[in-house]
């Protein structure tokens, strides 16, 4: 059963019940006697409602304590360097969802969605690249960067995206002291918020299950423990399964990749698409790769739990979601909580066991 922000759902369960209720006429005339609170029959209690009546849409975890003006907040959709002159990283935890791409060399850089865990700052932040409108773009935020060519900085404008970038004198971004220029970047998310302009909260990208056992990947896949990605020769994550918190946990070359406080990455849902990477040159400088995504679709694979689903992933335009679905063309269902996309170039390989 899938849950469109938990309203769908609550109403096919009230039907359910409804269905189940013996009929009014089949039921015999019964007096009951309430003399005293003793011979009183007490009812049934009614089953929970495994459904929350709120979800966060980039999650699908239980939002019923936020705030309005939480759930009102666009998502900040962060370029985050991702380079060993950059880990560790600061508070790239609390993200509702990554994207990790394929830039210059192979070097992957990260696009971290924030929206229900806002924390102070983030960083190091890092230069955008022309495959970022169509990664964030069906989130409905700005785009927070540093830095970029002046063609793709013209495309995005012309397409409508909300860009807060250091280079244009746009506040809230500081440098720290523990790394060097460029690697030292980071900003405060309050600031940014301020410089949302006119964007809007993000709509839900996917369905959710209502829990990791009900996921398509838990239905469906076959049980694994470990991802192993060679995405380049600079970029080699991986992911293995922790059975005592039912997350995957992040590596990189084998080394855990932990946040600034220590926090190893983890992730309940990692989504490894294959994707065709071409130079795109429209920026005015250099060539640089670009992940094609709107307009484009290809094979993937879907993990949840302890177990992986091929899938089939496809993208229309800019402000569309990525669709997801089974090799059956059945609409997948993820596991609440947070969700990793790995966009792997079609030469790379992607090894599950």
């Amino acid at each position: 059963m899938r849950m469109k922000g938990g309203a769908a759902a609550m109403a096919a369960v009230a039907l359910l019940l409804a269905a189940c209720a013996p009929s009014v006429e089949s039921s015999p005339a019964v007096t009951a006697s309430y003399e005293s609170e003793g011979a009183r029959a007490s009812a049934p209690a009614a089953p929970e409602d495994p459904y929350p009546e709120v979800v966060w849409p980039l999650t699908g975890l239980d939002a019923t304590d936020a705030t309005e003006e939480e759930m009102a907040n666009p998502a900040l959709a962060i370029k985050i360097e991702n380079s060993i002159d950059a880990r560790p990283q600061e508070n790239l935890e609390y993200a509702d969802v990554v994207y990790e791409e394929y830039v210059e060399a192979g070097i992957s850089r990260l696009v971290a969605i924030f929206h229900s865990q806002m924390p102070e700052s983030v960083g190091p932040i890092r230069s955008m690249r022309p495959m970022d409108k169509n990664i964030m773009g069906s989130y409905l935020g700005p785009l927070v960067f540093s830095g970029a060519q002046n063609g793709f900085i013209n495309q995005n404008a012309a397409a409508g995206i909300v860009q807060i970038t250091q280079d244009r004198g746009d506040y809230g971004f500081y440098r720290t002291s523990d790394k060097v220029a460029p690697h030292n970047l980071h900003g405060y998310l309050s600031k940014f918020l301020e410089q949302a302009g006119d964007t809007t909260t993000p709509p839900q990208q996917w369905d959710w299950a209502v829990d990791v056992d009900e996921s398509t990947a838990q239905t469906e896949g076959t049980k694994i423990s470990n991802i192993a990605i060679i995405m380049s020769g600079w970029a080699h994550p991986s992911w293995d399964y922790d059975k005592s918190t039912g997350l995957w946990m992040r590596s990189e070359f084998g080394v855990k990749h932990v946040t600034t406080d220590g926090t190893q990455i983890s992730a309940t849902n990692v989504v490894v698409l294959r994707v065709k990477i071409v130079t795109n040159h429209d920026g005015g400088g250099s060539g640089v790769p670009e992940t094609l995504l709107a307009g484009y679709s290809g094979e993937g694979q879907l993990i949840s739990g302890d177990k992986v689903v091929d899938i089939e992933w496809s993208k229309d335009e800019m402000t569309d979601p990525i669709e997801m679905t089974t090799t059956d063309g059945e609409a997948v269902e993820l596991a609440p909580g947070q969700t990793w996309f790995e966009l792997i170039p079609v030469s790379g390989s992607v090894t599950v066991s």
